[in-house]
C-alpha cells in the first residue's frame, strides 16, 4: 500500500507501506500515528484513497465495498447544472484492496517529513 501524506508546506511525499494490517479497518476522517509509516511525532488524518482498480474512496459510503451511485459531483465528475451520472465508488473504510491512501499531518513532529524520510531511504 502507498501512502501519500501532504504536509503542511503543500507538499507530499509518497510512503511504501510494507504492512498495512495496521491501517486496515480506519474510515476516512479518522487520525492515526506517523510513527506506523516512519514519521515519528506526526499524526495523520485520512483523507481518501483508490482502490486497485482505480475506484476512489467516497466518505459517504459506508464499508470496504464498491457501490455504483448517481453523482452530481465529486471525483471524476464533470459539473454540469442538473446532470447526474452513476459511477462506482469505494466505501469509507480502509481495506486489504485499497492501493493507495491519501493522508495530511494533523500534528507535527519535531523533525521535518523530509529529514525522517530521507533518513529511512539511507538505511
Amino acid at each position: 500500500m502507498k501512502i501519500t501524506v501532504g504536509d503542511t508546506d503543500g507538499k507530499t511525499h509518497q510512503i511504501e507501506l510494507e504492512e498495512s494490517s495496521k491501517v486496515v479497518g480506519k474510515k476516512i476522517g479518522d487520525s492515526f500515528e506517523g510513527g506506523i509509516v516512519g514519521l515519528d511525532g506526526y499524526k495523520l488524518e485520512i483523507t481518501g484513497g483508490s482502490d486497485k482498480q482505480g475506484f476512489p474512496m467516497r466518505e459517504s459510503i459506508e464499508g470496504t465495498g464498491r457501490r455504483s451511485i448517481l453523482l452530481k459531483k465529486g471525483s471524476g465528475i464533470d459539473e454540469e447544472e442538473n446532470v447526474r451520472k452513476r459511477k462506482t465508488v469505494r466505501g469509507n473504510t480502509v481495506s486489504d484492496e485499497i492501493e493507495q491512501l491519501n493522508t495530511k499531518v494533523v500534528e507535527e513532529g519535531n523533525e521535518s517529513v523530509e529529514d525522517l524520510l530521507s533518513e529511512e531511504e539511507e538505511e
